[in-house]
């Protein structure tokens, strides 16, 4: 076999390699040998196309320079090709799918737009029915902060979607439903999977009172016929058997079917929403030693959910959160405690930290630090009294860096 020979050639890519335009153009160019099983390279500089290196290599010594050149930014004539071709196509693309979304938007303003006499609230971008004000309504926190993570979910719950937050502990996502049923007046319901809820909790179960066997609807059944929101807490720690039962309910205006009370099937009223929230599901999963127990959801049943990694607030977003719920810090003071907080998480992420780090456990040690004055005296009770004596220690030195450097 000599080196023109096609199966040779098609291991080796021919042609020129170029970067840059104009004066600042150089590029390689690599073609046969007439030695067999060696490549001719040349190098040029600018728009004469003068030749200042000429050389042959062999394959081995070829591939490498073609990796070097790659990581250097040399682009060869068949891949520009294949980016034209691309961007074209993405071009037309974009366009069919900006057609598509404006007839989308416009076919589904029609079926989920408030009729004009129901009031409405707006959260972040979207407008949410309002519902009716009960005993299970959330207490409005005013100093949330809603930001744009949160407009595709508020949308999907004017569609009726079921939807499911993933994320470390202590990111908001029980906190996020809260908040906006609390402001649409929707009571909530909650059931924590982490062995706190048996299936009898969750479906309901027979028993006996003043002599009388009666049915005691579970937390689902009541949310369905009620018209609340159900928040399943930490979802991959349910049994098997809440989740077997749940499979029905997670289609489009699902309904429950209660074999116990002889096949009775419950409807679910207009204003009931479905929510769950998990720590290590998903995306989450490569987490899952972090939080022992949680069970391994498959991806038929994530199918049936809208899926959203909800991370830690931004350090921006948590310094005005601290803000907003304390208006007597500075904002350089709420900006150094947000960072500390950051700083915990990413330790936290990092596995240097058994424990995470919420904006609750923030608020906190902030309000105690109002009043004692004292940094440390505050983050005994706030931080360091619920976690290890290690995390103790390491979140005390992150403290410790970020004051000293501050001050």
């Amino acid at each position: 076999m000599n080196a023109t020979d096609p199966a040779l050639q098609d291991e080796a890519p021919l042609g020129l390699y170029t970067r840059g335009d104009g004066r600042a153009r150089e590029w390689w160019r690599v073609s046969s040998s007439e030695r067999a099983h060696m490549y001719r390279i040349e190098h040029g500089q600018g728009e004469s196309g003068e030749v200042d290196v000429d050389t042959e290599i062999d394959l081995d010594n070829l591939e490498a320079k073609l990796l070097k050149w790659r990581r250097e930014g040399f682009v060869s004539e068949a891949q520009r090709a294949d980016e034209a071709r691309a961007s074209l196509a993405g071009s037309t693309f974009s366009a069919a799918l900006r057609r598509a979304v404006e007839a989308a938007r416009e076919a589904n303003s029609a079926q989920v737009r408030p009729h004009a006499s129901t009031p409405t609230v707006r959260i972040g971008s979207v407008d949410l029915p309002r519902g009716e004000p009960n005993a299970l309504v959330p207490r409005v926190n005013a100093a949330y902060l809603f930001t744009e993570r949160g407009d595709d979910i508020v949308q999907d719950i004017v569609e009726n979607r079921r939807v499911m937050l993933i994320g470390h502990t202590g990111s908001g996502k029980t906190s996020f439903i809260e908040q906006v049923a609390a402001r649409a007046d929707y009571g909530v319901l909650r059931a924590n999977m982490n062995g706190q809820t048996t299936i009898g909790d969750f479906v309901g179960f027979w028993t006996v009172k003043g002599g009388e066997t009666i049915w005691v609807d579970g937390v689902l059944p009541v949310a369905m016929r009620e018209g609340y929101w159900l928040i399943i807490d930490e979802l991959d720690f349910a049994e098997p058997s809440i989740l077997a039962v749940l499979t029905a309910v997670l289609e489009p205006n699902g309904r429950l079917l209660l074999k116990e009370r002889g096949n009775e099937i419950v409807e679910p009223h207009p204003s009931f929403r479905l929510f769950a929230t998990a720590n290590a599901a998903g995306a989450m999963s490569a987490y899952r030693h972090l939080y022992q127990g949680a069970n391994l959801l498959n991806e038929a049943f994530l199918d049936r959910w809208r899926v959203y990694l909800f991370d830690y607030l931004s350090l921006e977003e948590e310094t005005e959160v601290l803000l907003r719920t304390l208006p007597v810090l500075t904002r350089p003071l709420a900006h150094t405690l947000a960072a500390i907080a950051a700083d915990c998480r990413a330790a936290f992420a990092r596995e240097d930290l058994a424990s995470a780090f919420s904006t609750r456990r923030l608020i906190d040690w902030a309000e105690l630090m109002l009043r004692t004055g004292d940094v440390e005296r505050a983050a005994g009770p706030a931080i360091y009294a619920k976690v290890s004596a290690d995390d103790a220690a390491l979140i005390r030195s992150v403290i410790r860096h970020h004051v000293i450097f501050d001050a």
